[in-house]
C-alpha cells in the first residue's frame, strides 16, 4: 500500500472534526493536569513531575475515549483485536471505513517522532499492520494476519521544558514488529489532506430596477412671482 493510498484511507475513515477535537484536547488536558498537581497536591520536584505525567495521560485518555465515542468510534468487542485472541488493556476505538476500519489508540512520546513505549496492547494492535510493509508472499501462511483493519496511534510528545505543555501532536502507524513508523504525520500535515470546507457563496445582487427613479438633473426651484419665472411662462406661451 502506497503512502498516498494509506493517507486517503485515513481521510475517508477518520472524521475531520474528531482530529480537530483531539488536537485541542491533548494540550488542554496536559495543562489541566499540571495546574491540578501544582495547586492541589503540595508536591514539588520529581514527585510533582511524576504525578503530572500520570495525571496527564489519564486525563488525555479519558478525553480520547469520550471524543472517539462522540464522533462514531466503537470500543473493541471483548477488548480483543478483531480476528484474533489478542487482548488489549487500553481504550482502542474502531472507526469503520468504506471497506475496512481503523483502530485508533492513544500514546505519549518522550520526544517528537520517537516510538512510544511498547506494551502488550500496542504490540497486539500493530499485528494488524502486517501487510503494510513489503514482504515475500512465500513466507505467508494461514496463521498470518489477513489484510483488513489498520492500527494507528494518536501521539502526543510532551514538552521537556514544561510538563504542562505539548511539543508535538501526530498520527502514527507502526510496523508489525514495532521497530519503526510506517507512516508519521504531524496533525497539521494530516489536516491538510482533507478537502477544504466549502465557503459561503455570496448571494447575487438583485438586478431588478428600483421602484423610484431619480432624475439625473434636477432643475432649481423658482418661486412663481420671481422675474425669472414670469419670463419663462411668457416665452413658453408665445406663438412660434
Amino acid at each position: 500500500m502506497t503512502s498516498e493510498t494509506l493517507l486517503r484511507r485515513f481521510i475517508q475513515t477518520l472524521p475531520r472534526d474528531l482530529v480537530l477535537d483531539l488536537y485541542d484536547a491533548c494540550p488542554a488536558e496536559a495543562q489541566k493536569a499540571a495546574e491540578m498537581v501544582k495547586e492541589k497536591s503540595g508536591l514539588t520536584g520529581r514527585r510533582a513531575r511524576e504525578l503530572i505525567g500520570q495525571a496527564r495521560f489519564r486525563m488525555q485518555e479519558q478525553a480520547f475515549s469520550d471524543l472517539c465515542l462522540l464522533h462514531g468510534g466503537h470500543p473493541l468487542d471483548g477488548d480483543l483485536i478483531p480476528g484474533s485472541d489478542k487482548r488489549v488493556y487500553q481504550p482502542f476505538m474502531r472507526f469503520q471505513g468504506p471497506e475496512h476500519g481503523i483502530i485508533l489508540g492513544l500514546a505519549m512520546m518522550s520526544e517528537a517522532g520517537k516510538l512510544p513505549v511498547k506494551n502488550m496492547s500496542r504490540v497486539a494492535g500493530v499485528s494488524l499492520n502486517y501487510h503494510l510493509t513489503p514482504r515475500l508472499a512465500i513466507f505467508d501462511d494461514e496463521t498470518c494476519p489477513k489484510p483488513g483493519d489498520i492500527f494507528a496511534l494518536f501521539l502526543c510528545a510532551r514538552d521537556p521544558a514544561d510538563a504542562g505543555k505539548v511539543q508535538q501532536i501526530a498520527l502514527g502507524v507502526i510496523d508489525a514488529e514495532y521497530d519503526a513508523f510506517v507512516e508519521y504525520w504531524t496533525i497539521d500535515e494530516f489536516l491538510k489532506a482533507y478537502a477544504p470546507a466549502p465557503s459561503a457563496i455570496p448571494e447575487p445582487e438583485s438586478k431588478s430596477k428600483p421602484r423610484v427613479t431619480l432624475k439625473k438633473v434636477q432643475k432649481p426651484f423658482v418661486p412663481p412671482n420671481s422675474d425669472d419665472g414670469a419670463k419663462g411662462d411668457d416665452s413658453e406661451g408665445k406663438a412660434g
